[in-house]
């Protein structure tokens, strides 16, 4: 097999792959990711409002703390560096 230039990438599409110069697949990839985390925390919110309906239909108290947000990846790599030390 023949090696690719070290400036593309080999990405695959359904079931077919593509070849595509490597900046180009690198910005694909942080879309996709940058939607992925907008859908994530929708589901997350929307959750959370469905779970608080389902308790008080239920009678049962709201779920303490069941509001807190994950933290971010800058927030979890300064908390790596304190705990390192």
């Amino acid at each position: 097999p023949s090696l690719l230039p070290a400036e593309k990438a080999m990405v695959c599409f359904g079931n077919m792959f593509i070849e595509l110069p490597k900046a180009k697949t690198r910005e694909m990839l942080r879309q996709d990711q940058e939607e992925l985390d907008e859908e994530i925390n929708k589901l997350r919110k929307e959750l959370r409002v469905k779970v608080n309906r389902l308790y008080e239909a239920q009678g049962k108290p709201e779920l303490k703390g069941f509001n807190l947000n994950p933290m971010s990846a800058e927030e979890m790599k300064l908390i790596n560096r304190i705990l390192e030390g």
